[in-house]
């Protein structure tokens, strides 16, 4: 633009404006280079353009410009050369026409794992980077926006894996060993049967088998096919997690596939980032990327380091995010793209049932191979005494293939195939249930698991209390009063001074991790903490004019509260000059940062030993009715930088609130039923113990040979010591998170106890992984306490884990029943088939009879005992103890009694029935077999065995299935 010489040389004039070295310019160059050399030569072609519009110019001058545009083109390829490795993006005409000056894959590499802050820089930074996507950073994007952006710049939904079809568990279960043995002796029988037999007698063997097998597969492959959807069902409730976005300067909650690019997400401790973006305010955040890097420190995030990468965990602090990638654009959405499904891992008690499918699977070839070598053994001696060895025959080769289906027939009934089938069932119906329930079942192996606890470590806000919180008492300036009314509310403003109870209020509306918004519906509500939420909805009650001045106040410095420091503090530049620190948290840890408190009058007057006393008196009074207690004081200070952190001490007490939270209904006979079924239940709680004791003793917990212990007491015990004490222990108040993962260790350590663990929190992620069964709530439980947990509890009450409970042994019992019911038909199939052919040379019960056995026990049977619902009685029983057999002396009992039954009354038809029940004639031997069989079905259903409605329905269909049978002469 500067004359004509400097066109004569456009890479020297770049060189000198952009202060860029002749030689290897360095990268954060070499983006504005390529910027301004495109420029310039779209402003020359454009003037080039008018002039010869106007035709201002003659031929000379145009080759004169041509020229010179020739030299701009040169020096940008040149410069192209030099940043050959900065990849070029396309803004397509969508995107413009939208008005967004940014392409969605150009978004998602500034936010990248590299975070090159230059090429951040030279958009502008994050501000530059909102202007182009048209976000505000203030009030967020245009809810009208929403199918444009996702059309756009794409959903926040990981690429997933398509759902296999049902004809693909059908290739499966055609690729079961025994089955394919079976369609090859099918096939053998059906063409020696058409040799020798001819049309259509000749297909009744082979082709019964055949049918059997297609039956067996159809069967299997719909049962599988079932469960898979089951499971893709719950996946799907897992991914229904909500996040807080401000959009059209309303702070709201949506899932997180509901994300888009360009909104403003806001996070907080226990959240887990659920997309790439930059930071745009907020205070001491500390992010985990250890999922994404493998890196374990923590890395801190602020203006000065933007970047946030989704699948990354909020460690500490609070911070508002702009939203620049979603979906598989992210970082963690492309390591999500490489994984593969690895479908549902087997539970613990799969494992243990499959290991006992392969034992019996073992003990049944072996009766095979004994079975198939005595039948041919015997048809041999036979025909070498009637005809001779060496005078053979279709008919001899249809016999010995019969023989050799019998003898796979066996291994195919005799492994338990139905086991694993039979808890898959039960623990996926349990599943749905539960979720009907308000119980989100992650881990599949909870359900069993659940069944066998013996201890559950509860906490106590918003699990056994309603989490509805309220001030109920205020003590300020010697002043106690309670505040549950507009009324009683004047009364304490009457005794107060106004200078009191505005630094009261100040200090409520500043240190706080709520806020008031405006919904669709235009009311005004609190979005926060219990706790938060009551504290600043007592302060608007007080002083609801003030709160947008001093919600207007600068927050020079922030430290969130976490479950470790116990107290949230804040520093704040006031007004008319000079700072204010803030802090509220634990009485006791409050009181000891005090050395001063506030009188009547608004002034400070020293805290003495004496007032001292009387505040925790007051504190334990709040406590011993139940109320959760706070304190929060303040500092002033002349000055404060950046270095210095917030005072530890010296600061001024303002005044102590109790918050009441009620019990929740029914959790008393929650407790109760906890207690009958053998189950302890132990409240572990950040509480102040006289606070914890008096809910334990209204819930039921604290009994008189209970006793109630501080969290650091376990730290002060021996082994021995704390050996005597773990049985007695019935709440553990002032818990820090280590304490209660001490405390589950030690009992399972200790005392073998299957523990139960509910937690809400980041820092109960090691309690609820060294736990047997993590329960996490699903209101106020963090994204990281959700992911370590088993359970999630959705309305965070404990009637839900009891109910948990309930349903896991009521899977335990379920599999018992139907291992106990499988075993039995196994033990006699084998049995009856083994002794027919060593006593009388023939099997009664032919392969397609114990085909269709199979697939009816295997399925509709694992249906009928493994679906089977809860019932009170089952929690009036102790539960399982860790190392405690699978299959109980009462349960073997069971299977050889009902064994022995079978096989006499089988053995008796067997050797006289024909004589007994006067059967004569040619087919004499196929009614005794038909009646064997039947026989066979219904003493499978004794009076005394445990079984319903859908069983018996189960054995009406075998009878009328083998009346088929046999009616075809199969």
């Amino acid at each position: 633009e500067g004359g004509g010489s400097s066109w004569t040389s456009m890479e020297g004039y770049l060189n000198e404006y952009f202060h860029i070295p002749a030689k290897n310019p360095p990268s954060d160059a070499r983006l504005r280079w390529r910027r301004a050399v495109g420029l310039v030569v779209r402003n020359r072609r454009r003037r080039f353009r008018e002039f010869s519009a106007l035709g201002a110019i003659d031929d000379a001058q145009r080759r004169r410009i041509l020229g010179k545009v020739q030299v701009v083109i040169n020096v940008h390829r040149a410069a192209l050369q030099f940043i050959n490795g900065v990849k070029q993006y396309h803004l397509t005409h969508e995107l413009i026409e939208e008005g967004f000056s940014i392409s969605p894959d150009e978004l998602a590499e500034i936010t990248g794992m590299r975070e090159d802050s230059t090429i951040l820089k030279l958009h502008g930074g994050t501000s530059g980077i909102s202007r182009k996507i048209k976000a505000s950073l203030q009030d967020g994007i245009n809810e009208t926006e929403i199918t444009t952006r996702q059309k756009l710049y794409g959903t926040n939904k990981h690429a997933e894996k398509p759902a296999r079809s049902f004809w693909m568990f059908v290739w499966d279960a055609l690729h079961d060993l025994t089955l394919n043995i079976l369609i090859v002796c099918a096939l053998v029988s059906l063409v020696v049967g058409l040799a020798t037999e001819g049309w259509p007698k000749g297909i009744y063997d082979g082709l019964g088998i055949m049918l059997s097998i297609l039956l067996v597969v159809l069967v299997t492959a719909s049962s599988d096919y079932k469960q898979s959807r089951k499971f893709m069902e719950l996946d799907h409730e897992k991914q229904k997690i909500y996040v807080l976005v401000t959009r059209d300067k309303k702070t709201k909650k949506v899932l997180i596939h509901d994300l888009v690019v360009g909104d403003i997400l806001h996070l907080s401790i226990g959240d887990v980032v659920p997309a790439d973006g930059l930071f745009i305010s907020g205070y001491c955040l500390l992010v985990d990327e250890s999922s994404l890097s493998g890196e374990s420190e923590p890395i801190q995030v602020s203006e000065e380091k933007p970047f946030l990468h989704g699948g990354s965990k909020v460690v500490d602090g609070t911070a508002k995010m702009l939203v620049t990638a979603v979906g598989s654009r992210t970082e963690w959405g492309k390591i999500m793209g490489t994984l593969s499904d690895s479908g549902v891992d087997e539970t613990p008690l799969q494992v243990k049932l499959n290991g006992v499918a392969t034992i019996i699977g073992q003990i049944g070839l072996v009766f095979a191979i004994l079975t198939f070598v005595v039948l041919l053994g015997r048809f041999l001696v036979n025909k070498g005494m009637a005809v001779g060895l060496m005078n053979w025959s279709a008919n001899d080769a249809l016999t010995i293939v019969n023989y050799f289906a019998i003898a796979v027939t066996i291994i195919v009934v005799a492994v338990p195939e139905g086991l694993p089938l039979a808890v898959t069932l039960s623990l996926a119906f349990a599943m749905k249930k539960l979720m009907n329930d308000k119980a989100l079942v992650r881990h599949l192996a909870a359900c069993e698991t659940m069944g066998s606890v013996s201890c559950i470590c509860t906490d106590k806000t918003g699990t056994l209390t309603t989490n509805h919180m309220i001030v109920d008492k205020v003590w300020i300036s010697d002043v106690s009063k309670s505040v549950n009314g507009d009324a009683k509310i004047s009364e304490l403003k009457s005794v107060i001074s106004e200078r009191a109870m505005a630094i009261l209020v100040q200090g409520i509306f500043v240190n706080t991790g709520s806020e008031v918004v405006k919904g669709d519906d235009g009311k005004r509500t609190i979005l926060g903490t219990p706790t938060e939420a009551a504290l600043l909805e007592f302060g608007l009650t007080v002083e609801r004019d003030r709160y947008t001045e001093y919600n207007k106040i600068q927050r020079v410095r922030v430290e969130p509260f976490n479950s470790v420091k116990k107290k949230m503090s804040v520093i704040i530049q006031l007004p008319n000059g000079g700072f204010r620190s803030f802090c509220k948290g634990a009485p006791e840890i409050i009181l000891e940062h005090c050395n001063d408190m506030l009188n009547g009058e608004g002034d400070i007057v020293p805290l003495s030993d004496m007032q001292k006393q009387n505040v925790l008196n007051i504190i334990n009074s709040f406590a011993s009715e139940a109320l959760r207690t706070l304190c929060i004081a303040f500092q002033d200070l002349d000055e404060f930088s950046d270095e210095q952190t917030i005072p530890e001490n010296g600061y001024t007490l303002i005044a102590l609130f109790g918050i009441k939270d009620p019990v929740r209904p029914g959790v008393r006979d929650a407790v109760m039923t906890c207690m009958a079924a053998g189950i302890t239940v132990r409240m572990v709680t950040g509480d102040n113990i006289n606070t914890a004791k008096a809910i334990a003793k209204e819930c039921g917990i604290l009994t008189e040979d209970g006793i109630a212990i501080e969290g650091h007491e376990l730290h002060d015990k021996s082994s021995d010591e704390l050996r005597e004490l773990l049985p007695k222990i019935q709440v553990m108040a002032r818990s820090l998170p280590m304490d209660k993962f001490k405390l589950v260790t030690s009992l399972k350590s200790m005392y073998q106890e299957v523990v139960a663990v509910t937690g809400d929190g980041t820092n109960d992620a090691p309690a609820l992984c060294e736990s047997d069964i993590g329960l996490a709530m699903g209101i106020a439980g963090t994204e990281v306490a959700k992911e370590n947990a088993d359970v999630i509890i959705m309305d965070d009450n404990f009637k839900t884990i009891v109910n948990v409970a309930r349903w896991g042994r009521a899977v335990y019992l379920n599999i018992q029943k139907f291992v106990q019911f499988q075993l039995t038909v196994n033990i006699v199939a084998l049995i009856v088939n083994f002794v027919s052919a060593c006593v009388i040379g023939t099997a009664p019960l032919t392969a397609v009879q114990l085909l269709w056995v199979n697939m009816i026990m295997d399925t509709l049977g694992a249906l009928a005992l493994a679906t089977e619902p809860p019932n009170e009685e089952m929690m009036k029983r102790s539960p399982v103890r860790r190392g405690d057999s699978f299959i109980t002396k009462v349960m073997w009992r069971n299977i050889l009694g009902q064994a022995l039954y079978q096989l006499l009354v089988l053995g008796t038809l067997m050797i006289v029935g024909k004589r007994l029940l006067n059967i004569e004639g040619p087919t004499a031997d196929k009614t005794i077999n038909t009646l064997i069989f039947n026989s066979f079905v219904f003493c499978q259903m004794s009076p005394g065995s445990e079984m319903d409605i859908r069983f018996w329905f189960c054995g009406l269909f075998l009878f009328g299935t083998s009346g088929f049978i046999l009616s075809n002469h199969i």
